[in-house]
This record gives structure tokens, sequence and C-alpha cells, in this order.
């Protein structure tokens, strides 16, 4: 009995450990024994870009991302600028009317999500490549021109920018966010040079114009549309030089929330792709490793003690047993509510796995998240 409650803890430790250590470690050996992948490129031609974004409610940043963008469609030599104001309640929807002889702009009168007001987008364009981004993104005004060389290699389906957080030393929870996505970068990098990116991030990325499809109203853009042109069987390539630069949440609160709709939205995707997902091994390894399992980390962690805990029931004197479990109770009572900031970041890191958890349960259970709202703590101090 003790062997096998040893046996499970140990298996749901491997489980919750792996989306972080053994994958990409697995990810290494695949790019040393096979090198990483490279571009072929076929064509010398010079694409046309249409940037599509949705915005709602950004009237204190949307001048600077105009001027943004303008600067971007600068670089190269056919660009539109796209946007979509989901039905805002502020004046973001009036500041950008004043750049209508540059951009095209759709105003809804009615709310119905990011989605929606890009699928509009895109069908308001013949561009060869859509680039999506996010209304709080600034972007490297050389992004356009490296994207775009990427395409010149005909197998290559979409294009993912690197994102940079601004604040990773602002506060514990930006600290704790700023750390989780450059290992994030890091495993999509290694994805990048071997089986190709499993989803995309919003912030920025492109696809050829010719593989989108039209995404449902109630389900996330970018996972959608970026795991669709991988399963059709092109690659989901990062470009490291194609640089976006943005603020993450320094509140707890709002990062939890951010976290727990993210996955929501996420998991309802993987019900719509998970068929297709399994026609593919290598794709199935890196979608259960670095989507699945990341998602469940939570729990896996949670069995991992349960059965340690049942182990050290049976294994030690009671008196032991219960020593162990109140210097366990009051390590977590000393991280829920200690001041220091350590303790304040191992907060923050559970709330980041916590959040996914969430978000898979209230996926289980019916939400949706189809309109979403700007983080108050980025744009207030962006």
């Amino acid at each position: 009995m003790i062997l096998t409650a040893l046996a499970l803890s140990l298996l749901f430790l491997v489980l919750a450990q792996h989306p972080f250590v053994t994958y990409p470690l697995s990810l290494r050996l695949v790019r040393y024994l096979r090198g990483p992948a490279r571009d072929m490129p076929s064509s010398a031609r010079e694409p046309s870009f249409a940037i599509c974004m949705s915005a709602f409610n950004e009237e204190a940043i949307i001048v600077r991302k105009i001027a943004n963008l303008l600067e971007l469609k600068s670089t190269v030599a056919e660009c539109q600028i796209l946007i979509y104001v989901d039905a805002a309640t502020d004046r973001t929807a009036d500041l950008l009317s004043t750049y209508r002889d540059q951009i095209t702009l759709v105003v809804g009168t009615e709310r119905h999500g990011k989605s929606h007001g890009l699928n509009e987008l895109v069908g308001r364009t013949t561009a060869d490549l859509l680039v999506f981004t996010d209304a709080n993104v600034e972007i490297d005004h050389l992004a356009l021109v490296r994207i775009g060389a990427r395409f010149r290699d005909a197998r290559i389906g979409c294009v993912c920018g690197h994102l940079l957080y601004t604040n990773g030393s602002e506060t514990a929870a930006a600290s704790a966010g700023s750390l989780y996505w450059r290992i994030e970068e890091g495993i999509k990098q290694l994805e990048s040079d071997t089986i190709g990116i499993i989803g995309a991030d919003g912030s920025l990325f492109a696809i050829r114009r010719a593989l989108h499809q039209p995404v449902p109203p109630d389900i996330i853009d970018d996972f959608y549309i970026s795991m669709r042109i991988l399963l059709a069987g092109y690659r989901v390539v990062r470009e490291p030089q194609a640089l976006a630069f943005e603020r993450t949440a320094s509140d707890n609160r709002e990062e939890f929330r951010r976290k727990i709709r993210i996955a929501c939205q996420a998991f309802n995707v993987h019900r719509l792709i998970w068929p297709a997902v399994t026609s593919s091994n290598a794709i199935l390894y890196g979608y259960v490793s670095h989507r699945l399992l990341k998602w469940l980390t939570i729990y896996n962690l949670g069995l991992f003690a349960t059965f340690f805990a049942w182990a050290m029931f049976l294994a030690v004197p009671i008196q032991y047993f219960m020593a162990l479990l109140f210097a366990a109770m009051a390590l977590s009572a000393y991280i829920a509510f200690g001041n220091s900031r350590l303790v304040a970041q191992l907060r923050s890191m559970f709330l980041g796995l916590l959040g996914p958890g969430v978000g898979v349960w209230r996926s289980l259970r019916g939400d949706r998240f189809q309109t979403w709202q700007p983080l108050s703590t980025v744009r207030r101090a962006t």
C-alpha cells in the first residue's frame, strides 16, 4: 500500500513538472539530434500586409497605438490597417475616426467580442498576410519586415512575434508573470525549431490570408487560428526579432482573473480541435505536454500532495505524521499571508497555476468569455 501511494505521488509529480521541465528538455534533445528546422525561401516577392485589431474602451492608449501602426505601415510597400471597435462606451471610436483617411474603421453597435470583430476585418481585405495584434502592445518598427521575410518559405503558414514584458520588476505579480513568460517564450522557440508552436499569442502573430478560417465568436482567436494552420500541415514558427512590448498585470487579482479567462477560452478551443490533434503524433505530444498538462498542473500537484501525505501516514508514526502535517499547514499559511517579496512571488506563482485550473473547470461548466475588459492596472500605467 505504501509503495502504491508513493508510486502515484511520483506519477502526478512527473505530470505536474513535465510542461516546464522534461518537455522542453525533450525538445532540446530532438533539436540536437536532427538540428533546428530551416527555412527554404522560394519567393522573393514582397507580400502585402493587413494589420487587424479589435479594441474596446482603449481611449487612454489608442492614439499611441495608431502612431505605432502607422510607423509599421511605412516600413513595407503595401499595408492596410483595419480596426474594429467593439461597441466601446468611451472615446475610442471618436479618437480613431480622425484617422479614417489612413485606416479602415469598423464600429460595432453591440458587443460581440474580439473574434467576431477580427472576422469582420478579415472579410474586408485581400492582403497576402494578416497581422493580428492587441491595443496595448507596442511593436518594433521592423517587425513587419522580419515577419514578411519568413513567409518566403511556402511551408510556413503562421509566424509569431517575440513578446517582452516591460514592467517585470514593478510588483511581485509582475515579476512572476514576467518570469513565466520568459519560460514560455523559450519553450515556443524550441517548438518552432522542432514540431511547430502549439498556439500563437495574440500580442503579435501573422498568417497567410488564404489559410484563415473564420473563428466562432465565442472562441479565442489566436489559439484557434494558429492550431488550425498547424493541423493543416503548415509550419507555425517564431521570429525572435519581431519584437512586441507589453506591460503585464501588476495586481494578483487581475492576473488571476486573466488566467481564468484565457484557460477557459483555450479549453473551449480544445474541445473543437481535439479530434484533429490526435491525428499527428508529434503535434499530439506537444499539445498534451504544453497545453493540456499545463492547464491541469494545479490538479496534478494536488493529487501529488494527497498521495504523498497518504504514503507518509502509512509509513511513519502518527506523531511524526502530525508534525509534518502542521509544518505543511504553517508553511502554506506563511505563503498565503507573508509580506516578503519572495513570499509574494511564490503566492503569485501559485495563483498563476490555480487560475488555469479554475478556467478549465469553468469551461466544463459552460462559461464562454466572449467579450473582454482591458486590464485596468496595465492601462492606467500606460
